[in-house]
């Protein structure tokens, strides 16, 4: 019920904006003109936002493997932390969309590049939420550990893990938000199909209202995929209170 008036309010404001400015319908489509685009090329449309979706999976996966990979290293071996960190620091210092021509000249203009894109966004919140929960694991516990003479793989995988699974979550929770960007980004750099292909072969073509349909779509898509991971995360960790 929250979402509808959310969404209805938002429709009434673009409706708004359009009706207050006067702005012609190929620089500013109205709500009515998108959707008679959406409708009428929603074939055309799904077959573009299953190549995007595919690829935000994709990357949010191997993203999910390779930052919590990376967060594991760190908490357990201070040899390792100090190389990788600087290249966590390194890794958002550059400009992944600077990066993104590069991807598609090494790997070509399939869907390779853009999980790739997709993996460097990804990989970075990941392994930053993932890190902090390790490393902030209650003192109580580990010192009750280290009285017991637990091994430190034990203390790794069976205290300190287990205790940094909210912060993991919520690093997924901002990677599946940030997912599309990757994907879409590379799309747009090179690539033959997807939504950002098919937003920029449209705006090409002055066709406003099939790229603000192409948007709506990329939203939705989004949405979809935010909501299945903060659903699965709900189910998985069933015993944090609600809200976490």
């Amino acid at each position: 019920m929250r979402f509808a008036a959310v969404a209805g309010g938002l429709v009434l404001a673009w409706q708004a904006l359009v009706w207050l400015t006067g702005v012609p319908a190929y620089i500013l489509p109205g709500p009515w003109c998108t959707a008679a685009a959406l409708i009428g090329s929603y074939r055309m449309l799904a077959g573009h936002a299953a190549v995007t979706l595919v690829e935000m999976g994709l990357g949010l996966v191997l993203g999910t493997l390779l930052g919590g990979a990376c967060a594991l290293a760190m908490a357990a071996a201070a040899p390792v932390r100090r190389w990788l960190l600087p290249l966590l620091v390194i890794s958002q210092a550059l400009p992944v969309f600077a990066l993104a021509p590069l991807l598609v000249l090494w790997l070509g203009y399939g869907l390779a590049s853009k999980v790739v894109m997709t993996v460097l966004i990804i990989f970075f919140p990941v392994a930053a939420a993932f890190y902090d929960g390790l490393r902030t694991t209650d003192p109580g516990w580990l010192e009750l550990a280290r009285v017991m003479d637990a091994p430190r793989a034990a203390v790794l995988l069976q205290i300190r893990m287990p205790a940094a699974l909210p912060g993991l979550a919520s690093g997924l929770r901002v990677a599946a938000a940030a997912a599309p960007i990757g994907a879409v980004v590379g799309e747009w750099v090179g690539a033959s199909q997807g939504l950002g292909f098919l937003m920029l072969h449209a705006n090409a073509r002055m066709q406003t209202d099939l790229m603000a349909a192409a948007l709506v779509v990329l939203v939705a898509a989004a949405l979809v995929l935010y909501h299945g991971v903060d659903y699965m995360l709900r189910r998985l960790l069933y015993w944090l209170p609600k809200g976490q």
